[in-house]
């Protein structure tokens, strides 16, 4: 086991999450790796590296993590040298615990600000305990510490046509007075992580809410590991209260919940599917398919949302619609598609919304879809473009979404508690699969992929790889759509 019993700000934030957790990060980590380009790990360092355009004539504190007291003696000499304005990634401990500043700004009479960089949208409430743990070092090196402030993302900002204004970008937002607030009791709380870092073995704490806020807790297999494949955590609105209930009556099992333990109809009968096997199908189904053909069109969007704003007129984290699959079901069963794929060197939105209405004009059969998502994208395109406002406003006449009907008029017990396309096509369809699709095989990846190139990181080959990926993709879920919709047709055919 690690000798290393050090806090710093990410662990104790760790533990205050769970002191599992805290424990696993230390002495039994998961093996790090560098970012992958795009993830949202390399985006929050991206972000920070914009924020030193706030502050001209800053310096970087170079040495890496492990070389923390090279760190504090670089930081210490910057801050003696009165030309440095300012001072990225500063070094400093006390009481064991090691920090990094994001920005640590010179004031006047000896005074510094602390700044905190965050790639969010907003100041959320574990980014008080972030700050605290750094004000409660600073404080105790001897700092004078005279602001404490968190540099988030701008929501509101819009991009001009000269590119981006950083100052705009970045929102500042003082949480001194909260983060002070949480300095009290901030040593009980370290000395409790340090006995739970000096005992031999991990404490013992039960998986349940937590592990996944304000984080999705990287230890979530390994501690959930002898849970049943049906474990009560994964039944559906199923509150923590009532799951605390079932614990006491020990059960663990969905389909061990006695039959007189209160549950919704829906929760009903996902336990019964899973305790004897077998399909629920709802008597109305054929009711519930009514209006969704065929014939019929199938119809399935991909979008990103760049932190920062690539393109003239659009925000930060403003979905992107960038590419869409059209298949079409004939009556007699034949089936044909067309597809449109944005250049990624421009803004895609017009020739997505002008292709599409080409695509679909000069018919009225309903246009499957499964989520609100495209409803949702062409009310934004109808609102950018009001030339375009008629024909698309028509389109959102014509669609059907299939996912209520799932919801509400089928479960099998291969649906893994999800009603996604991606549960519930292969469960339904054993010849639907993504498993074969190497490169892109979800939603984030498709995002990250047209980033990618968007932004320029990718070269001529590697950027033909990823479009050839992305249709595959893309026409993956709109064929999966395709034969979810055969299957529905087929389990309510003995009421027809």
């Amino acid at each position: 086991m690690s000798t290393t019993v050090y806090l710093t700000k990410s662990r104790y934030t760790a533990g205050l999450q769970c002191l599992r957790r805290l424990w696993l990060n230390v002495h039994e980590p998961i093996t790090w790796d560098e970012p992958e380009s795009g993830s949202s790990e390399d985006i929050g360092i991206e972000i920070g590296r914009m924020a030193h355009l706030l502050f001209p004539g800053g310096v970087v504190v170079q040495e890496k993590p492990w070389e923390h007291a090279a760190a504090v003696t670089r930081t210490a000499a910057l801050m003696a040298d009165r030309s440095v304005p300012t001072i990225f990634e500063a070094a400093f401990e006390h009481n064991g615990v090691r920090i990094r500043v994001d920005v640590l700004e010179r004031r006047a009479r000896g005074y510094w600000g602390m700044y905190e960089v965050k790639s969010s949208g907003g100041v959320k409430d574990h980014h008080y305990d972030d700050v605290a743990v750094q004000i409660y070092v600073l404080l105790g090196a001897g700092i004078r510490l005279s602001s404490a402030e968190v540099l988030h993302v701008n929501k509101d900002y819009v991009r001009g046509r000269k590119g981006i204004s950083w100052p705009k970008f970045f929102s500042r937002v003082d949480v001194n007075t909260e983060a002070m607030r949480r300095l009290d009791g901030i040593e009980t709380r370290l000395k409790k992580q340090r006995t739970c870092l000096s005992r031999r073995q991990a404490p013992a704490v039960e998986p349940e809410a937590h592990c996944h806020a304000p984080f999705s807790c990287e230890h979530w297999d390994r501690c959930t590991q002898s849970k049943p494949a049906d474990w009560v955590f994964h039944m559906p609105h199923l509150s923590m209260t009532r799951r605390a209930e079932l614990k006491t009556l020990g059960v663990e099992s969905i389909a061990a919940i006695p039959d007189d333990f209160r549950l919704s109809a829906r929760q009903v009968i996902i336990r019964d599917a899973i305790r004897n096997g077998k399909p629920f199908i709802a008597e109305d189904l054929p009711e519930r398919l009514d209006g969704f053909g065929p014939p019929a069109f199938y119809l399935d969007f991909e979008a990103f949302m760049p932190a920062v704003p690539l393109y003239s007129g659009t925000r930060p984290y403003q979905v992107i619609p960038f590419q869409w699959w059209l298949h079409q079901r004939d009556s007699d069963g034949k089936i044909r598609h067309r597809d449109f794929l944005a250049e990624a060197d421009s803004d895609p939105r017009r020739p997505f919304a002008e292709t599409l209405i080409a695509a679909l004009r000069g018919t009225k059969l309903p246009i499957i879809v499964y989520s609100p998502y495209e409803r949702a994208r062409l009310t934004e395109l109808a609102k950018h473009f009001p030339d375009l406002a008629k024909p698309l406003h028509s389109i959102m006449r014509r669609l059907a979404d299939l996912l209520p009907v799932v919801r509400s008029g089928v479960y099998h017990p291969d649906f893994d508690f999800s009603a996604s396309i991606k549960t519930a096509a292969p469960a339904l369809c054993p010849d639907v699969t993504y498993e074969d699709l190497q490169e892109i095989a979800d939603g984030g990846a498709a995002s990250t992929a047209f980033w990618l190139m968007a932004s320029g990181r990718t070269d001529a080959e590697t950027s033909e790889r990823l479009r050839r990926s992305l249709r595959e993709y893309c026409h993956r879920d709109t064929w999966a759509m395709v034969r979810l919709h055969q299957a529905l047709d087929a389990l309510a055919a003995p009421s027809r």
